[in-house]
């Protein structure tokens, strides 16, 4: 019987039979409204056997009042500080109870059935570490902000599927990275990633979870079946440039072997060309992010290393195999709309398409 086939049958039997213990965890900053809104999508359609985790980051806008007046049954973790988002998750890991842990943005609703179907692929096959939802734009509901995510082959992470109509995806398969907004994960294999890097404290985490969860020879899917809307918008925020920079050569050092990083430079080259033409281009306010980053980098390389040490002991399958998973396509339109990003998809593209065939025909580690 195909996966699929299985999964259906799992969910149908989830309907008449308790969930494992789950735990789902909601970090926030300073998004109040949203927080409660998310909550109360939440408590509509939970299932018994869940419990629901808040960790409120130092918020100042008053969430945590709001959430301990409002919502007394769920469990509120108030930090000291700005975790940032992963070491804000791993906060909340050693207080769930779940076999499952269940990870959502406080800017999301959820549909009925939703964690049902989310679990269901982690109930069908062991071999799955992490299920990520279909996520619709909350204001075009007929709209995809992501069905995973797409990796590209320099690191480069993009939403699958953005803008698509909603009904685009409809099979139950493998994708390169699950989206942070809404996704489940096993407890054991979170636990054995030794949780989000903390380093990363905003965005990547997922890309980079995903990325060693599937080195560590675990599988990565993606599931119609269960459905988040997400207050989604592309905008770059100040230090935005620095944080995705940053955390891709993290997770790029850590993962590859140095062959492989030799390999790739021509395509990494090629992607700071990019990434400096997008700062120039949109961020020019911001330029210095960049510098700060490749500074960043430098300054940490111990850290780095050992880091780099600890994902390698785990590693169960080849380079190459992570790499055929990545795609040679930009989407440029994520980044910008007219003719600058038609014609940048137009010169290089072909070009990343390229450099990937060699890439694979060389990378047999």
């Amino acid at each position: 019987m195909e996966l699929r086939e299985q999964i259906g049958l799992t969910v149908k039997h989830q309907e008449t039979v308790q969930l494992a213990p789950t735990s789902i965890i909601i970090v926030n900053y300073n998004t109040k409204e949203k927080l409660l809104g998310c909550l109360s999508s939440v408590s509509q359609a939970i299932p018994p056997n869940c419990e629901v985790i808040v960790v409120d980051n130092a918020s100042s806008d008053g969430s945590a009042e709001a959430v301990e007046a409002d919502f007394p049954e769920v469990i509120l973790i108030r930090s000291a500080k700005n975790l940032g988002f992963g070491a804000g998750n791993n906060t909340a890991v050693p207080k769930a109870q779940g076999r499952y842990l269940v990870f959502l943005n406080p800017d999301t609703l959820v549909e009925r059935g939703w964690i049902e179907a989310l679990l269901a692929p982690l109930e069908a096959d062991s071999q799955i570490g992490l299920v990520t939802a279909r996520i619709l734009l909350a204001d075009q509901r007929d709209r995809i902000n992501a069905c995973g995510n797409t990796i590209h082959l320099t690191g480069l992470s993009l939403c699958r599927g953005l803008g698509y109509p909603r009904d685009t995806f409809n099979v139950l398969e493998e994708v390169d990275s699950v989206s942070g907004a809404a996704f489940a994960i096993r407890r054991e294999l979170l636990e054995l990633l030794d949780g989000f890097d903390e380093d990363t404290f905003l965005y990547m985490e997922d890309t980079d979870l995903s990325w060693r969860a599937r080195l560590a020879g675990w599988r990565c899917v993606y599931t119609p079946n269960s459905t988040v809307f997400h207050e989604y918008s592309l905008k770059i925020t100040p230090l935005k440039i620095f944080y995705q920079e940053r955390n891709r050569y993290v997770m790029l050092l850590k993962s590859l072997k140095w062959p492989t990083l030799l390999i790739l430079f021509p395509a990494h080259l090629l992607a700071e060309m990019i990434t400096w033409g997008f700062v120039l281009w949109s961020d020019r306010a911001n330029l210095s992010n960049k510098v700060r980053a490749y500074r960043w980098i430098i300054a940490n390389w111990s850290a780095i290393m050992q880091k780099r040490k600890r994902v390698q002991s785990l590693r169960r399958i080849t380079d190459r195999e992570l790499l055929r998973r990545t795609s040679y396509s930009l989407d440029f339109g994520q980044a910008g709309k007219g003719p600058v990003a038609s014609l940048a998809r137009f010169i290089f593209n072909p070009i990343f398409f390229v450099l990937r065939r060699i890439t694979l025909i060389i990378v047999r580690w």
